[in-house]
């Protein structure tokens, strides 16, 4: 994946006229391409994304960049243009990480060749797109057309609770940052179209774990133990139905079950069962409430069954939350780039992401980058091992992140 590229001018396009420099050149384009297609057949999951932080480190440094390390070991952070130290940067954030499912796809060259691992969320082009940001807004420094220093976060383990973003602040990526934006792959939008929306775009997400203990015995005298395959099926069934009635419906408190485990033997009432899940919540005060709310609803129904319970509630990630000014700044970026008509209104989704801690310590924003061929009718979905993009998605996420960057200026 070398690059023959040393101008700048190699890189991006020149504009005629008006309109913002920063577009990508054919070079550069084709390099983008091959560099998402070898990132996704090498996928690595949270804090293991040793070759994938080499690859990114290295073709930074090629840009004649200076990029660290993250002190976990893996990902990366990066200024781009000489930060006066006083002026607040933009930052730029991807996450790294894949999923441990297996990559159906067939008929496709750059197909995973790892086993049970795969790209299936769209990390690969997140990745790319921040790392072609880079490259060109290096390029366009050289020509002393970048008003301001730009950061770029390359953050490991996003898909671990609760998220890498929490080491990588810990890290300092975020010391001299003033806002900070990234866009996350939707196969319901278009290529070539992004989705915005203020305030929140995703939901609250925690982990729960549940022990149910009892002394067992035998089916024929049920009354004679604690039934803790009833037990288990009512905490399954009466803890979401509880959980809706204790807190506002508008707050978007869902717990799903993921797995209950009980039982060995038709005619043995079990000594332990194990039930696990996620909580997941539109609302951010109401999220903060959650764990006590499901702490009391889980005792309440166990204890009527007379089951002992041990509750592990793994505290996740808050909603993402988008800044009104952070949105606007992408609305103006895409508007430059593609007209007003390539974006469309996107709706909260119940998934989680861990781009909303950054948003707890500075404004920022996260755009739907619409990843869909135009007349797709497959229906592909996040988290699925046949998830699949269409390349000019790069392009767009390359050129929305560098005219956000020239358009903000001091932000």
């Amino acid at each position: 994946m070398k690059s023959r590229a040393s101008r700048p001018e190699d890189l991006v396009d020149q504009p005629g006229g008006g309109g913002l420099p920063g577009r990508l050149g054919d070079e550069l384009r084709a390099e983008l391409i091959a560099f998402r297609r070898d990132l996704h057949m090498h996928p690595e999951l949270g804090n293991q994304e040793f070759r994938t932080t080499a690859a990114i480190k290295d073709r930074l440094e090629r840009a004649g960049l200076k990029p660290r390390v993250l002190d976990v070991g893996t990902g990366l952070v990066c200024d781009v243009g000489e930060w006066d130290g006083v002026t607040p940067m933009l930052a730029l954030r991807a996450d790294i990480d894949a999923l441990p499912i297996p990559d159906t796809k067939v008929d496709v060259p750059y197909r995973s060749t790892v086993p049970d691992r795969a790209h299936a969320c769209g990390h690969d082009v997140h990745t790319t797109t921040v790392l072609g940001a880079g490259l060109v807004l290096a390029a366009l420094d050289r020509q002393g057309l970048l008003p301001n220093a730009v950061r770029l976060v390359f953050q490991p383990a996003e898909e671990v609770m609760p998220g890498g973003a929490l080491s990588a602040i810990e890290s300092g990526v975020l010391e001299g940052v003033g806002r900070i934006i990234a866009v996350h792959c939707d196969p319901k939008v278009d290529v070539g179209r992004i989705g915005l929306r203020i305030g929140p775009i995703t939901s609250a997400c925690d982990r729960l774990e549940v022990s149910l203990d009892g002394p067992g015995g035998h089916t024929a005298r049920p009354h004679l133990t604690t039934d803790l395959v009833t037990a288990a099926a009512r905490v399954a069934v009466d803890v979401p139905a509880l959980l809706s009635r204790r807190v506002d419906a508008r707050s978007g408190l869902v717990l799903t079950w993921g797995r209950l485990q009980t039982g060995h033997a038709p005619n043995v009432v079990p000594q332990h069962a194990e039930l696990s899940g996620t909580v997941r919540c539109l609302d951010l005060n109401a999220w903060r409430d959650a764990a006590d709310l499901v702490h009391a609803a889980v005792d309440e129904v166990a204890g009527m069954h007379r089951a002992k319970t041990v509750i592990n509630y793994v505290r996740g990630v808050p909603p993402v939350v988008n800044d009104a000014e952070s949105v606007g700044l992408l609305d103006a970026a895409m508007t430059e780039r593609r007209g007003s008509y390539a974006i469309e209104d996107t709706e909260q989704s119940l998934g989680g992401e861990d781009f909303s801690w950054y948003l707890e310590q500075v404004p920022g924003a996260m755009a739907r980058l619409g990843v869909r061929p135009p007349g797709d009718t497959r229906g592909l979905d996040l988290h699925r091992g046949n998830f699949d993009v269409d390349e000019e998605a790069i392009t767009v996420g390359v050129e929305l992140f560098t005219a956000a960057a020239l358009l903000a200026g001091g932000s």
